[in-house]
C-alpha cells in the first residue's frame, strides 16, 4: 500500500478517522468519505462496530488468554479506546508495537498513544506487505520477546491486499517466528453484505485499493490455526457485550475472528 503524502489525495486511514468523528483528516478525505457514504450509508455504523470489536478482542486476549505482547498492523489514526489502553488496563506491563505506513498516522500515534509506565508502546513506519521490515525492525526486536506468545492484530486492513495468496503469505510470515499460543485477530470486508460490496467499489473508484472477501476466503486466512468460538462471524457477533446497544447485521461490513497458533 504505497503512501501518498499529498494531502489532496484521500487516504483510507484518514477517511476512517473522519467517519468515526475524528479531526485528523483533510478536505480530500472528507469529500471522498461523504461520497462513499452516499453509496453505502451504513459505513459509519460499520466502522464503529469494527472499533468495538477490536476492543473486545484485545480485552479477551489480555484477560482470558494472558497475552502481554501485541503487534498491531494497520493501526490507523488514534481513536479511543486504543489497543494499548484496553490491554494495559488488564496488565500495565503489556507491550504494544503499532505499525502503519502513513507518516501522518505515525506522527499522531507518537503524540497520542502513550503507554502506561510499566509497559511500552512503540511505533513503526512500515508496509503491511513488508514482513521482513516489520519483524526485523528495532521496535519489534526491542519490545517483543519471540519466545513468548504474541498477538498479531490485522484489523480492517487486509481488504487492501486483494490477492488471497499474498494475504495468506503475509499472515504466515508474521506468525512464523512466534511460538505456540500466539494469536491472530482479523477483521476485513465481507462479501455477504451488499452495502460492503458497494463501499469497496466506491473506494476503488477514488483510487484506494479495496476488496471484499467471502466467508470461506476469510476463514482460509486462519489456515493452520485453531479458531476461537464463535469462529468467523460479522464483527458485531463476535462475543458481543450484552450491556452495549446491539448493532444490526445489515449495518456491518466487516467479518473476522480470532485464532490461536497450535
Amino acid at each position: 500500500m504505497p503512501v501518498d503524502l499529498n494531502t489532496s489525495v484521500p487516504h483510507s486511514a484518514r477517511i476512517y478517522d473522519y467517519l468515526l468523528g475524528g479531526k485528523d483528516n483533510f478536505e480530500a478525505d472528507r469529500v471522498a468519505a461523504d461520497e462513499i457514504v452516499k453509496t453505502s450509508p451504513t459505513l459509519p455504523l460499520s466502522m464503529r462496530a469494527n472499533r468495538q470489536y477490536m476492543a473486545r478482542v484485545a480485552h479477551y486476549l489480555a484477560a482470558e488468554r494472558g497475552i502481554r505482547q501485541f503487534l498491531d498492523i494497520g493501526t490507523g489514526l488514534p481513536t479511543s479506546p486504543n489497543l494499548h489502553e484496553v490491554v494495559q488496563r488488564v496488565d500495565p506491563t503489556s507491550r504494544i508495537v503499532y505499525v502503519d505506513n502513513d507518516p501522518i498516522v505515525l506522527v499522531h500515534a507518537r503524540a497520542l498513544l502513550t503507554s502506561a509506565p510499566q509497559g511500552a508502546t512503540a511505533y513503526l513506519d512500515a508496509d503491511l506487505r513488508d514482513v521482513p521490515a516489520i519483524l526485523g525492525s528495532d521496535q519489534v526486536k526491542e519490545n517483543i520477546d519471540p519466545t513468548r506468545p504474541v498477538s498479531i492484530s490485522l484489523i480492517a486492513v487486509l481488504q487492501f491486499i486483494a490477492d488471497q495468496r499474498e494475504a495468506q503469505a503475509v499472515i504466515d510470515g508474521l506468525l512464523a517466528p512466534f511460538p505456540s499460543g500466539s494469536t491472530l485477530a482479523i477483521s476485513t470486508v465481507t462479501a455477504q453484505n451488499p452495502h460492503a460490496v458497494r463501499a469497496t467499489a466506491a473506494y476503488r473508484a477514488r483510487g484506494i485499493s479495496s476488496t471484499e472477501r467471502t466467508q470461506d476466503e476469510i476463514a482460509a486466512l486462519f489456515r493452520g490455526l485453531d479458531l476461537v468460538d464463535p469462529g468467523v462471524v460479522l464483527v458485531n457477533r463476535w462475543r458481543p457485550d450484552p450491556a452495549a446497544p446491539a448493532v444490526e447485521d445489515v449495518h456491518v461490513h466487516m467479518a473476522g475472528g480470532v485464532a490461536v497458533k497450535p
